[in-house]
């Protein structure tokens, strides 16, 4: 019999009125357990014990703080193959990637837990003789956290990490396909010294949960990470209670690939930036945008390499690319597949659903050619292991189509020419640039975020999120 897992609500293990199971893509049979989920009247009651906890936690000392943290972050580490194996299970990622994912939600908390030593406000002279000011950063209150299911453990923390460094309290709304990665970072969390209310876990449906944390008035606070589209309901939700939001929402990110790139290394960044984790990143780079001269070769290496490529079972030795994350989206991708087929597209490789040991969403990574970027499948966010060659004659026309697109995240280019690298980091419309780099792979302690209708608001990580978590405060004092 698969174990409950309660809610957590004002510093107690709280159970919901309901549950869902979750069950691996890997294998349907895996049942991970059951997950509780919070009423409405839960989730305000999660807020009401978050603004007292706030209360208390916004006058803690910074050494309780960068403890507090740094615990959590070396939990985190300690823990992160047996945490990495239960994310890779629900969430489908191989498990590599699973361990690597949970060691850098540790790196988050250490990171942020010295952020919190760092906190040095500013001084500036008065017009008036005899005055002075100094300007500093305070805690905003209560934060409500809702985070994907693509990433059910990174995301989040890069979140939760700097909401509590610089002392708010916070409401966590997982994604309710991947419950068991949040209830096992809350589980770490509740055994930390923090004032009850401070943190809590209500897990439950964006329709029900997610509904009832944007629109309160009580949350100072939401950052999102989904869709475009649900993205758009959050910031009219907040818009109305003039709550702070900062939202990371959808992308069409490309990949360009140049006469003089290095063919072996624009091969292996096409393969890791479009078909790692299934492809399900916001930051995949799901156009590859080639020019004529290096087309052939690059798609005929990029076809060898996708063959070479083990498809299975999350936890299997060797595999690089695990299970779509569930049934819909796997019903997503292959509706996608026909739609390109019937615009025009040639399915030059895969695109086909997978049979393996144990019953589970596969299906093979696909690659598509003789495409324009005025197709649907160019213009969409598809959130698969689906990539798109559009063939080019020369860097300006790569660029002007990697910038023709509603999304803004990321951007990518193999190339050997300093001049045309400088040109790119100048001009790319996105967020994030990588030189001779795949469109995915970010560090934790530098700004992320994108432009257009990939992000809202203030960038999250690095010392950027302050701008989000804080309020400015400016302080007259006659001597």
């Amino acid at each position: 019999m698969s174990t409950s897992h309660p809610l957590y609500i004002n510093g107690q293990w709280v159970t919901g009125a309901s549950s869902i199971t979750n069950t691996s893509p890997s294998d349907l049979s895996d049942v991970i357990g059951q997950y509780d989920q919070a009423t409405n009247e839960q989730t305000k009651e999660a807020i009401s014990a978050a603004q007292g906890g706030f209360a208390q936690w916004s006058q803690s000392g910074l050494e309780q703080r960068y403890n507090i943290l740094m615990a959590i972050g070396n939990e985190l580490i300690a823990r992160k193959d047996e945490l990495g194996e239960l994310l890779s299970r629900e969430e489908g990622k191989p498990l590599a990637e699973g361990k690597g994912e949970v060691y850098r939600s540790g790196q988050f908390f250490h990171y942020y837990a010295a952020e919190v030593l760092r906190q040095i406000d500013e001084r500036a002279e008065s017009v008036r003789p005899g005055v002075e000011i100094d300007v500093r950063r305070e805690p905003l209150g209560v934060v409500g956290v809702i985070s994907p299911w693509n990433f059910p453990m990174a995301t989040a923390v890069w979140k939760i990490a700097p909401a509590l460094a610089f002392g708010n309290a916070v409401v966590f709304k997982p994604a309710n396909l991947v419950p068991a990665s949040a209830w096992a970072l809350t589980e770490i969390i509740s055994r930390q010294d923090l004032p009850a209310g401070t943190f809590n876990l209500v897990m439950g449906s964006g329709g029900e949960t997610g509904e009832t944390l944007i629109n309160s008035p009580d949350v100072q606070a939401i950052t999102f990470t989904g869709s475009l589209e649900v993205g758009r309901r959050v910031a009219a939700a907040t818009v109305g209670n003039l709550v702070k939001c900062q939202l990371e929402m959808g992308s069409k990110n490309a990949l360009i690939v140049l006469d003089d790139a290095d063919l072996d290394l624009a091969v292996e960044a096409a393969f890791n930036g479009a078909f790692s984790g299934s492809g399900q990143k916001c930051t995949a780079s799901s156009r590859l945008i080639v020019t004529e001269a290096v087309h052939d070769e690059f798609v005929a290496k990029l076809k060898a390499r996708l063959e070479q490529a083990k498809v299975g079972h999350a936890l299997e030795e060797g595999v690089q690319i695990g299970p779509i994350a569930d049934k819909r989206q796997l019903e997503s991708n292959m509706a996608w597949i026909e739609r390109a087929k019937a615009d025009g597209a040639t399915l030059a490789f895969g695109g086909s659903r997978v049979d393996a040991k144990a019953a589970g969403y596969y299906m093979q990574p696909a690659l598509f050619t003789n495409t324009t970027n005025d197709m649907a499948i160019n213009r969409d966010e598809v959130f698969g292991p689906i990539a798109c060659v559009i063939k080019v004659p020369d860097y300006e026309t790569a660029l002007t189509t990697l910038n023709d697109t509603q999304y803004g995240l990321t951007a990518g280019i193999i190339t050997n020419s300093l001049k045309i690298a400088s040109d790119f980091k100048a001009r790319a419309q996105t967020g994030c640039v990588m030189v001779n780099l795949p469109t995915a792979g970010t560090d934790y302690h530098v700004p992320f975020g994108g432009r257009k209708n990939s992000s809202f608001g203030p960038r999250e990580q690095g010392q950027y999120a302050r701008e989000f978590y804080t309020v400015v405060k400016t302080c007259y004092v006659r001597a």
